[in-house]
Order: structure tokens, then sequence, then C-alpha cells
């Protein structure tokens, strides 16, 4: 894989292509005399090209969140939505391939399926049982495809490490009630979108160890109490550009709607039922966690 290098100055090629887009008078000069240009016809900076592991050199980056960084030891879920998981440019061999595993999984059914996910079991492994050194216990895609749709809550269960059946108390309870409300916050904010994103995921993150999740939730509590008020110190905390609040308030939970190589806006054509379905499942599934099954 190649290595990307933002520029502080701009590559003269590239500087005459913008330069005649954007004042082609003032670019005349250039565009004659730069043997990469071809007059009356279409300017591109540059065509794209292999790095072959070598350095892009260009003034443009990509920021990432890395969402699990606030927390000590992050219990993380992949939950792949959707029944149909292909776009319509997709080619015929993709597309039987994705409909056998959405019909072989909890994805045709609910909408959703387990893609993956890692819970932190509170001491080091030895590699054996599915439990890493670090001493997070894996599971790969193959555990979710292996569930059905009686069985899904069981998925969960993992995840939240709950005995079978258990109902959620204490911590738990609070971040499940979080998660369901911002399922819902997001369910309602699509609802009011005309868009189609096809084999997007939900990505959960809570605290995985307990004695971090306890002192967060309390910290957060006195830093509601010790606001001028209730409001403001509520504003304070959800503050999202505040950077350095972010980085001194500790991490209970997140949600995250991510992997949009496959969206698009599609105006006209209605809310996206394909991606509703599966969130409203999820949703389902969680509140069952608040009460005995």
């Amino acid at each position: 894989m190649g290595t990307l290098e933002l520029n502080s100055e701009a590559d003269p090629a590239a500087t005459t292509a913008r330069t005649a887009i954007m004042n082609p008078t003032e670019a005349g000069q250039a565009i004659t005399e730069s043997p990469h240009v071809i007059p009356n016809a279409s300017v591109v900076e540059k065509a794209w090209a292999p790095s072959n592991g070598g350095k892009i050199k260009t003034d443009l980056a990509i920021v990432l969140e890395n969402i699990a960084a606030p927390f000590k030891k992050p219990n993380i879920l992949d939950v792949k939505l959707g029944a149909r998981l292909w776009d319509d440019n997709a080619p015929p061999a993709k597309c039987a391939k994705l409909d056998k595993v959405a019909e072989e999984s909890t994805s045709k059914p609910l909408g959703f399926r387990i893609a993956g996910m890692r819970t932190w079991q509170g001491a080091a492994g030895d590699g054996s049982n599915g439990i890493s050194k670090d001493g997070y216990k894996l599971y790969d895609k193959n555990y979710g495809r292996s569930l059905a749709a009686e069985t899904v809550r069981e998925g969960f269960e993992d995840y939240f490490m709950l005995e079978r059946g258990a109902v959620a108390k204490g911590p738990l309870r609070k971040v499940i009630r979080r998660f369901l409300e911002d399922l819902m916050g997001l369910e309602d904010a699509l609802e009011h979108e005309e868009s189609r994103m096809y084999s997007a995921s939900l990505l959960f993150v809570y605290e995985g160890d307990r004695d971090a999740l306890k002192d967060a939730l309390v910290t957060e509590q006195e830093e509601l109490i010790n606001g001028a008020n209730g409001t403001e110190g509520y504003e304070k905390y959800v503050e999202e550009d505040d950077d350095d609040n972010e980085q001194d308030t500790p991490a209970v939970q997140g949600l995250k709607l991510i992997d949009f190589a496959h969206a698009e806006w599609t105006p006209g054509q209605g809310r996206d039922e394909n991606l509703l379905h599966g969130l409203r499942n999820t949703v389902k599934v969680l509140e069952g966690l608040l009460e005995s099954p």
C-alpha cells in the first residue's frame, strides 16, 4: 500500500489545469505553452493510476475518526444492514453471491446480521478458546452467519456479555438504553431522507472495562450536576466540537453508521426501506434485552 504525502506547493501542471478552468483568459499563455493541455478539450487535473507502493502527492486528505480511541477497553460490534446487499451497478455474479449470503443468514429475514465483534474478557488470554493474548474474545463473520432469526438475540447477549435469557441491569442497562436512543434518532433521520445505502453497517462501541464504565457514568453525572444548571451542564457534555471536552470526559458508548461505498442520494424514490427494516429489527432485539424473553 502506498503512503499519502500532502504537498505544501501544488504541482505546476495541476496548477495550470486548475487556472485554465477557473480563468481561461489568464491561463491562455500557459495553455499554449503546456504540451499536456489540448485546446478546446475538457481539462482533467490528473488521471488516477496505481501508486505501486509509492507516495501519493496530493493537496487533499480524508480524515478518519477512530471511534474506539476514547475507550479503555472498547467492546466493538459490526452489524451489517439490509436484506439486499448489492447496488444497481453490481455484476450478476456478485449479486448472486450476496443474495446467497443473505439467504443463509439473518440478513434476509431480519434485514441485518452480525458481521463481527470483539469483547474484552477482563484478563489476558493465551490465544485459545477464541480469546486473544490481549484479553479479547473475537467473533468473526462465520459466527454471525451461524445465527438464525430465532437465535440472533444470543449474538447480542454475547456482545453485552449477558447470560442466556438474562435481562440487562445496572450500567449495561444504561448503555443499551443509550444505544436505543441513538438508533431511534438515526431511524427518524433516515425516514426523512431519500437515499440508498447497500451493505452499510452499524458500528457499536461501549466501554468493556466494568470499573471504567462505572467511572465514566459517574463522571458524566458529576459534570451535569456541577454545571450552572442542568441544561448548561448537558450542553457542555454533548458539545461535539469541543476537542478538550471530548478528551477529558470518559466515553460510555458510541454508535456510528459506516461503510458508504455503495450509497447515493435518490430524490423521488422515497426512503430506504431496505436499510430501515434492519435498523428497526435491531431496535427490537435491543429492547428485548431489557425485558425477559
